[in-house]
C-alpha cells in the first residue's frame, strides 16, 4: 500500500495555525468532511472518541488519529503540517508538528492496519520528516509523504 493510495494534494495542508490538539482535530474533521462528503461533527466524534483511548501522539512531533466511520466507503488520509507544534499527550511528552489523520471504512480490518503500519513506516523515516519540516509547499510535501521508502518493502 502506497501513501499515494489514501492521500490526495488537496489533502495535504501546509502552515495549519491551531493552538490544542482538539483544535487540530477539529479543523482537519473539517477538512476530512469536504474530502468525503461525511458530516464534520461524526468524523471530530470518532477521532475524540479513539483519542480517548490514548493519545495518537506517537512520539518525535508526529500524531496519526484515526478511526472508522460506517458511511465512509474507502481509506481516506489527511496531512497537516502545523505552523506551531501543540501538546498532543504524546508518548514522549513532545509537542506535535506534524499531524497524518487516517480514516477508514467500518469494514477495513487489515487494509486500516496496514495504511497505519505504512504511515507510521514512511513518517520514521529522518529523511522525509526533515524534508517535511523543512518546507511549506504542498506539493512537496506531497511527494515527500508518497515518495516509496528505499530501505523497507512495500506493505
Amino acid at each position: 500500500m502506497d501513501l499515494s493510495d489514501l492521500l490526495s494534494n488537496d489533502a495535504v495542508i501546509a502552515g495549519l495555525k491551531v493552538k490544542s490538539k482538539k483544535q487540530a482535530i477539529q479543523e482537519l474533521s473539517a477538512k476530512a468532511a469536504e474530502l468525503t462528503g461525511l458530516s464534520e461533527r461524526e468524523i471530530f466524534d470518532t477521532l475524540l472518541q479513539r483519542e480517548r483511548l490514548g493519545s495518537t501522539g506517537v512520539g518525535h512531533g508526529i500524531a496519526i488519529p484515526h478511526g472508522k466511520l460506517t458511511r465512509l466507503d474507502r481509506l481516506v488520509g489527511l496531512f497537516a503540517k502545523l505552523e506551531s507544534p501543540v501538546d498532543f499527550d504524546s508518548l514522549d511528552d513532545q509537542p506535535v508538528d506534524l499531524v497524518f489523520l487516517l480514516l477508514a471504512p467500518e469494514s477495513a480490518g487489515a487494509d486500516h492496519l496496514k495504511a497505519l503500519a505504512r504511515i507510521a513506516r514512511q513518517l520514521r523515516d529522518n529523511a522525509v520528516t526533515q524534508g517535511l519540516r523543512g518546507t511549506a509547499d504542498k506539493k512537496e510535501i506531497f511527494e515527500l509523504l508518497t515518495q516509496p521508502i528505499a530501505s523497507s518493502n512495500a506493505a
